[in-house]
């Protein structure tokens, strides 16, 4: 029996551009086919267990010898659907303009295979991303989508040169190798020499760039700046609206592209705040938070939890296993009546408030397991019974400092820190910033590229660290920190990456 496949539109470049349709799509999806021009973010939907795919023309040669084509990417869609597979393939921009999608599309029909068509936001409307509209009442009342790069082998060109050069706004898309050609014919049909002309690279990525001119110096201006696929090259009047209406170029981390490196559940937080700064962020999870090898500990910890005297919490992650595990058992917070609850800091806290639990002790300012002591020390803590569930490797500076001040201190595996599987390398493009939100992020970013490897590639982007225990794991790979937060939270985080 046949499976299904989604023709998905991936948007221009910024993942957020993505339809909501198309990400329910891709979070079903057993096999992604996906382009190098789609974001590889969106990857994060899929599935952990689904096939990926990476159809990428230029030059890919497999270990067979065979060369990725759009022959052979045919060939891959056909073939995972026959095998009763749900198929997405992941086109940039929309898959029916300039996308081949129409070509993927009669492949499927022949074949009898059941398909859906997702459209997505072409990439000529990401050109608002680069502060001007396609369409505008003063300046032009139409717009053309044409292609810059013909099928090599249709007699002819199809584009009218004559009709095309007197209408509104144009937009070539694939165009960069032609843009002499495009730009004489234009000339020759009458356009006139002064029409503002612009080539917009990686629309609406972190990466954009825009090159402006008019049709007399655009190529001149192009070929000095060394512009690369993929770009746009836009021709018209409307371009004149660049500086007044380039929204993005005002934002602090516009043309910024970020590698955030927090837990996939966690990373969001993050990535949604550097994303309103204007920076592109790429999340690329080192490390997974998955449940401990036996719950048998903590439940015994909870079965036992009158006993205590203290419960410590060192995480957002701690809190939230232990206490989903609580509820589990059919207990609730009630349970805590008679327990001091401390939390290392602002999130962890906010994680309790969310469970109806206001932490009786919280670290001012430093936000580690020294800055905690710091509050608990102040409390007589002699044979008192203390329970922190935490991860199952972490620091022993907190336990053992209590313990020297006469507790009797519990630690119970709530949760573990893995290394994920990895979907794609961010290296692909260009990053700019790395952000480190804990020890794990560095270990775990060292271990997946080699520590030769991560130290080159790492060698022209500023590292950003959380706090002064990831800055020194850092150190200890010798990577050199750029700016490490002032407060050891997410928000001090953005202000050290600002």
């Amino acid at each position: 029996m046949s499976g299904k496949v989604y023709l998905i539109g991936a948007g221009p470049g910024d993942p957020e551009l993505l339809t909501l349709k198309g990400k329910r799509c891709l979070e079903q999806a057993e096999v992604v086919i996906y382009d190098y021009l789609s974001n590889p973010t969106l990857l994060q939907y899929a599935k952990a267990d689904a096939e990926l795919i990476a159809a990428d023309f230029r030059g890919k040669r497999f270990s067979d010898g065979s060369i990725m084509n759009q022959a052979l990417i045919n060939k891959l869609i056909v073939d995972r659907a026959k095998r009763g597979k749900i198929v997405v393939r992941l086109k940039g921009g929309d898959p029916f303009i300039f996308g081949r999608g129409g070509e993927e599309a009669e492949i499927l029909a022949d074949h009898k295979i059941v398909f859906e068509v997702v459209p997505g936001i072409t990439a000529a409307s990401g050109s608002a991303y680069a502060g001007f509209p396609l369409t505008h009442r003063k300046f032009s009342s139409s717009v053309s989508f044409i292609t810059g790069h013909e099928d090599p082998n249709k007699a002819g060109s199809s584009v009218d040169w004559d009709c095309v050069a007197k209408t509104g706004t144009l937009v070539f898309y694939m165009g960069i190798e032609n843009l002499p050609k495009i730009v004489a014919r234009l000339i020759n049909a009458g356009r006139s020499r002064a029409t503002p002309a612009a080539l917009i690279e990686w629309v609406t990525r972190g990466a954009q760039r825009g090159i402006y001119g008019n049709l007399a110096n655009i190529v001149t201006k192009v070929k000095a700046a060394r512009v690369r696929a993929p770009a746009l090259i836009v021709v018209g009047e409307i371009i004149s609206l660049h500086n007044k209406l380039n929204w993005r170029k005002r934002l602090p981390l516009s043309g910024q592209t970020i590698l955030v490196t927090r837990s996939r559940d966690q990373a969001s937080k993050l990535s949604e705040k550097l994303n309103l700064l204007g920076a592109e962020t790429i999340e690329f999870p080192t490390i997974e938070i998955v449940p401990p090898r036996s719950f048998v500990p903590l439940d015994r910890a909870i079965a036992g939890l009158r006993k205590y005297n203290y419960l410590i919490f060192t995480s957002v992650n701690g809190v939230d296993y232990f206490f989903k595990r609580l509820i589990l058992k059919g207990r609730d917070s009630r349970l805590l009546a008679a327990i001091k609850i401390a939390a290392i800091g602002p999130g962890t806290a906010a994680e309790l408030l969310a469970f109806g639990i206001k932490p009786d002790f919280q670290a001012n300012c430093d936000y580690s397991q020294e800055g905690l002591l710091k509050e608990l020390l102040k409390e007589e803590l002699e044979g008192q019974n203390i329970l922190i569930p935490r991860a199952a490797k972490a620091r022993e500076v907190l336990a053992r400092r209590l313990r020297r001040a006469g507790a009797k201190v519990s630690i119970v595996p709530a949760y573990r820190t893995v290394k994920p599987k990895i979907k794609f390398n961010p290296f692909a493009q260009k990053i700019d910033v790395i952000t480190f939100t804990s020890s794990s992020t560095v270990s775990n970013f060292v271990s997946i590229f080699g520590v030769k490897k991560a130290r080159r590639l790492l060698q022209d982007v500023k590292i950003v660290s959380i706090g002064k225990i990831t800055t020194a794991t850092a150190k200890k790979f010798d990577l050199k920190v750029t700016a490490q937060a002032k407060r050891s939270t997410i928000d001090g985080l953005v202000e050290a990456v600002l």
